[in-house]
């Protein structure tokens, strides 16, 4: 990411995206999660 170009790369907290959805039970077995991203442009 700051290859590309972006500045101050943050990464916040897992979140459980699939809880509910048809792949949850395959996202659990992979251990999936979703990861809130924060840069900022230059």
């Amino acid at each position: 990411m700051r290859a590309s170009g972006l500045t101050d790369v943050r990464f916040g907290p897992r979140v459980d995206t699939f809880a509910g959805a048809d792949g949850e039970k395959n996202a659990r077995k992979f251990g999936t999660y979703g990861y809130p991203i924060k840069a900022l442009r230059p």
